[in-house]
């Protein structure tokens, strides 16, 4: 809003000059017969009254005229100046080509995943989002934590309430793959949700919720999953307390990259074509890399654990494979993940 306070009192004061101007042109041309070029000359000196001696002698409606205008411009172009000075000076036209900048690229992404909030949860997302190399927009209206990233350059944002539409728009939900909602306030996810996916119906939401009573609320409004960060840290902690190895061996296993021993996803879509409606023991015999098939999704979305090498890869399903840090790298390699 500053800054768009700022803008509106620049063009405002360009808006007076140029009037000013053409009161000026027109004035000296009307009443002293000056041609273009003399009477733009007049008008210059006469409003930023720098004292240069005049294209010819004036008549007395010419010396009215002057005065007046001297009298009406003096303090227009005191105050435009001032406002542009301020402007540059102040940082605003640094902070107007940062969010120019980002703006840009924000109209240009695609297939990408939207965040709303910046909070702790929607700082974890985003860090573990660039750790997989995906493409994101934030979308946060807490104008401290959007300077803080416009200043550090932390990612692509959209400064404004996530609940509106047109901030949804402007964030090119439409051309989403996925969106997580990560505001402190259960009634404003569910209302993003419900926006949301209207919006764009094919779109994957993930939803934080603080209380079970909202957990159906926002099913029912069209999140696909719903994470209930207290829960998730309660039971976490009570494991650690039942099955202390369980859970260490588990913390080991990471799907980022940054750990000994790594998760990997591999879409039906992702397999050479070669490949394709071949078993799980024809794929393992044809690379070589280390990793175990640990799991298979189907294409009615069950999961089946330690699957059949008899299992065929068919659309729309796909496999889970765990490996050390350099076997799930030239597994990547090979299917370009």
């Amino acid at each position: 809003m500053k800054r768009f306070t700022f803008l509106s009192r620049i063009y405002f004061s360009l808006f007076l000059l140029v009037v000013i101007f053409f009161i000026g042109i027109s004035g000296f041309m009307y009443i002293e017969d000056y041609s273009l070029n003399e009477a733009f000359y007049m008008t210059v000196i006469t409003v930023s009254s720098v004292g240069f001696g005049v294209v010819r002698e004036l008549s007395a409606a010419g010396r009215i005229f002057t005065s007046f205008l001297i009298i009406i411009s003096f303090g227009t172009f005191a105050y435009a100046i001032s406002v542009i000075t301020t402007y540059v000076v102040s940082g605003e036209f640094r902070n107007y080509y940062k969010d120019y900048r980002v703006n840009k690229a924000v109209e240009n992404i695609e297939d990408h995943i939207i965040v709303c909030g910046y909070g702790r949860n929607g700082r974890q997302a985003t860090k573990s989002l660039k750790l997989h190399n995906e493409s994101f927009i934030v979308i946060e209206k807490n104008p401290k934590i959007t300077e803080r990233m416009r200043n550090e350059k932390v990612c692509l944002f959209v400064e404004g309430d996530a609940t509106l539409d047109e901030i949804l728009e402007k964030s090119k939900i439409n051309k989403a793959k996925a969106l997580i909602t990560a505001l402190p306030n259960d009634a404003d996810n569910l209302f993003v949700v419900l926006s949301a996916r209207q919006k764009n119906p094919k779109l994957n939401i993930i939803s934080r919720a603080s209380h079970n009573a909202s957990y159906n609320k926002l099913k029912v409004a069209g999140a696909n999953n719903i994470i209930m960060p207290d829960k998730v840290g309660g039971e976490h902690m009570a494991s650690l307390v039942t099955n202390p190895d369980v859970m260490e061996f588990l913390d080991m296993i990471s799907v980022a990259g940054d750990h000994d021993i790594n998760l990997e996803e591999i879409a039906y879509n992702e397999l050479p074509k070669d490949k394709s409606f071949k078993t799980i023991r024809e794929l393992s015999a044809a690379y070589h890399t280390g990793c175990m098939i640990v799991g298979f999704k189907t294409t009615e979305g069950k999961f089946v654990i330690n699957p059949s090498a008899d299992t065929e890869l068919v659309p729309n399903s796909k496999l889970f494979v765990l490996g050390k840090v350099e076997q799930i790298k030239e597994l990547n390699k090979i299917f370009n993940i």
